[in-house]
């Protein structure tokens, strides 16, 4: 076994482990993409970035713009349980405004 022996209270020892071999990986990160249309409004794009994906509104605005005119924009990067979770609660805002409003995950 591979690890520091340290001296504990009352002359007894402890070994601990490697540092190195016991750090968690990251997990891969995921881009939550937003794709254009031409029924969702401008509006509803900017209020799902501010208050789903916290974005600040010249961000969301930014953002907003890219996909208007570049069909496709990076609403955020999260783990995939997070972007899932956002897109999720963002397809169910656009479906109650009967907006047919488009997100993909890509990994990144």
């Amino acid at each position: 076994m591979s690890g520091t022996k340290r001296e504990g209270q009352g002359g007894s020892s402890t070994v601990f482990a490697d540092e190195s071999k016991d750090k968690p990986e990251k997990p891969p990160l995921f881009k939550v993409l937003l794709h254009n249309d031409d029924y969702t409004t401008m509006e509803f794009v900017v209020y799902i970035l501010e208050s789903i994906f916290f974005r600040p509104p010249e961000e969301a605005h930014k953002i907003m713009m890219a996909v208007h005119q570049r069909g496709v924009g990076v609403a955020g990067v999260y783990t995939y349980e997070i972007a899932e979770a956002k897109v999720e609660k963002t397809m169910r805002l656009a479906r109650a405004k009967e907006y047919p409003l488009r997100l993909t995950i890509q990994e990144e």
